[in-house]
């Protein structure tokens, strides 16, 4: 019998964070779920990294995966703009290792190498691949959610079967 993984991805972001759950027994994908926790542009930070916090251990309550994986994007237009995605990221963090789940990082182009085979692959080429790979129609809405599910797959496709 083959080992069922259920992989969490998340894309953090302020105003909308991106969540995808696929299942894959190590030859095929699932799509179970995905979506957006999104906040108010008038919360302030502390309120935004609460509401993220909270949807994610709803998340991880409901759909119990086995791992959570996040994007690390590292580059951002200034300072304060990373500043406030790097505490994004810990509420993300926190929400998986405080769930006991184990918490990889992947950075962009580490996503786009093992979803597309190529690092510097578009977004377009990125939803691409999402859609063909989990056998959808259509590509997922908003991008933010295509964005976990893209570090999704790629944990699943880096992971050792």
């Amino acid at each position: 019998m083959r080992e069922k993984n259920l992989v969490l991805g998340v894309d953090p972001g302020s105003s909308r964070t991106g969540f995808g759950l696929i299942l894959s027994d190590n030859e095929n994908f699932k799509l179970l779920d995905y979506g957006t926790i999104s906040t108010s542009k008038n919360d302030k930070l502390p309120q935004k990294l609460k509401r993220i916090y909270q949807g994610l251990l709803r998340i991880i309550r409901e759909k119990k995966p086995d791992a959570l994986v996040v994007e690390d994007a590292f580059y951002k237009k200034n300072a304060k703009a990373l500043l406030v995605m790097g505490q994004i990221k810990g509420a993300v963090i926190l929400a998986g290792m405080n769930s006991n789940l184990p918490v990889w990082e992947y950075t962009p182009t580490q996503v786009k190498s093992a979803v597309v085979g190529m690092g510097s692959a578009s977004k377009v080429q990125v939803q691409y691949m999402v859609k063909n790979l989990l056998g959808l129609k259509e590509f997922p809405e908003p991008k933010d959610a295509s964005d976990a599910l893209a570090v999704a797959l790629c944990h699943l496709q880096r992971r050792e079967p």
